[in-house]
């Protein structure tokens, strides 16, 4: 079978001085195995469980919203058009189909105007997302 998969990711976080930032972290734990008992194996990740919000969400061409944190921690998935995200430390990341982004930038201090991060869309398509919400502390 082939070698254990790896899943890149975009995480916005918040650092010890309240500050918003972006790194890119990796999904490396998956198990061979079956989905259920007549399926044949596949890498499967670590479950997540308890109370989700699935969303899904249209960004209009040219729209850039203003400053704000995530609501809760939160899976962004873009299933269509491209988007952008920027940190309070200036790092911009654009993303689009295959690109997800783990939003956790809750609890941020506001500097110069800015607090949590501000997003938008690429290009001359609408951004279509989904958002998988999971509750604070999760």
């Amino acid at each position: 079978m082939t070698e254990q998969p790896t899943i890149d990711y975009w995480r916005l976080c918040v650092d010890a001085d309240g500050i918003s930032r972006q790194r890119r972290c990796a999904m490396h734990e998956f198990e061979l195995k079956s989905i259920q008992p007549t399926a044949d194996p596949q890498w499967l990740g670590q479950p997540s469980s308890g109370a989700m919000t699935v969303l899904f969400t249209v960004l209009p061409v040219g729209w850039t919203g203003s400053w704000h944190e995530n609501p809760e921690p939160q899976w962004i998935v873009p299933l269509s058009g491209r988007w952008f995200v920027e940190s309070m430390d200036g790092t911009r990341i654009e993303m689009g189909c295959g690109e997800i982004s783990f939003g956790a930038d809750q609890g941020c201090r506001e500097q110069d105007g800015r607090r949590g991060h501000r997003s938008g869309t690429v290009g001359d398509a609408p951004a279509v997302l989904m958002l998988v919400q999971m509750p604070h502390g999760r």
